[in-house]
C-alpha cells in the first residue's frame, strides 16, 4: 500500500545519500519532509513543546523528552562496564570512552587527541591565548569558568569542601581529596623502581631522584652533592 512504499522511498534514501529537501534559509539538505519541517523550526524560533514542569519550550518533542528527566531523575542508558548510569545516550556514548580509551577529537595544533569535543574546545584556548572569564576583584583572566571560580575563592576565602572526619575545609575539591588520605593512610602513587608507595604524586617525583641520582645540588665548601636543598643547607652548618 501507500504506507509501506513511502516507507520504502524513505528508507533508500538514508542508503544512497540522497537528500532531495533543502533549507531555503541556510542551505542544508535532508533526505526527507519531515526532518526539514523540523530543521525549519531552528530559523522560525518555533518552539510547539512545552515542559509543564518549568515551562521551558522545545522545538522538537525529543528535546522534550530529553529534558524532562532533568525533572524525574531518570537515567534510562547504564554503561555495562560500570554500571553508571546517564540521562542522554550521547552522555553514555562520551563516557564509554573512559573504558574503550578513544580519543577522537585531535587538536589541529598541536596533536593532542581528546575523548571529548568540549574538552577538546577548552584545550584549544591554550593555543589561541583566549581568556574570556574575567575576575571583577582583580582583573586576572582564565581560559575557564570553573578556573575563576576557584580563583575568586582568594578574594573570598570560601572553603566549601570539609572533611567529614576532622574538620578542615578546602578551597577545592582536589585538595580536599589529597588530605583524606591523612586519615585514609592510602598511599596510590607507587614508585616502580622499589615499590616504595607515597600519598601524593610531588612526594614520589623528589622520592625517584634516589634511583635516578639526578642530584643538583652542590656544596660549595666541599663539593658533596645532594638531592634535596634542605639537606644541603642541614649539610652547611657543618662548614660555619
Amino acid at each position: 500500500d501507500f504506507s509501506q512504499s513511502s516507507h520504502l522511498l524513505r528508507n533508500q534514501k538514508v542508503h544512497t545519500g540522497e537528500r532531495p529537501f533543502e533549507c531555503s534559509e541556510c542551505g542544508k539538505a535532508f533526505s526527507n519532509s519531515s526532518t526539514l519541517i523540523q530543521h525549519q523550526k531552528v530559523h522560525t524560533g518555533q518552539r510547539p513543546y512545552e515542559c509543564s514542569e518549568c515551562r521551558k519550550a522545545f522545538s522538537r518533542s525529543s528535546s522534550l523528552i530529553q529534558h524532562w528527566r532533568v525533572h524525574t531523575g531518570e537515567r534510562p542508558y547504564e554503561c555495562s562496564e560500570c554500571g553508571k548510569a546517564f540521562a542522554h545516550s550521547s552522555s553514555l556514548i562520551e563516557h564509554w570512552r573512559i573504558h574503550t580509551r578513544e580519543r577522537p577529537y585531535e587538536c589541529s595544533e598541536c596533536g593532542k587527541f581528546f575523548s571529548q569535543n568540549s574538552i577538546l574546545i577548552k584545550h584549544q584556548k591554550v593555543h589561541t591565548g583566549e581568556r574570556p572569564y574575567e575576575c571583577s576583584e582583580c582583573g586576572k583572566f582564565f581560559s575557564r569558568k570553573s578556573s575563576l571560580i576557584y580563583h575568586w575563592r582568594v578574594h573570598t576565602g570560601e572553603r566549601p569542601y570539609e572533611c567529614s572526619e576532622c574538620g578542615r575545609a578546602f578551597s577545592n575539591n582536589s585538595h580536599l581529596v589529597r588530605h583524606q588520605r591523612v586519615h585514609t593512610q592510602e598511599r596510590p602513587y607507587e614508585c616502580s623502581q622499589c615499590g616504595k608507595a607515597f600519598s601524593e604524586r610531588s612526594t614520589l617525583v623528589r622520592h625517584q631522584i634516589v634511583h635516578t641520582k639526578e642530584r643538583t645540588y652542590e656544596c660549595g665548601h666541599c663539593g658533596k652533592i645532594f638531592s634535596r636543598l634542605c639537606n644541603l643547607a642541614q649539610h652547611k652548618k657543618i662548614h660555619t
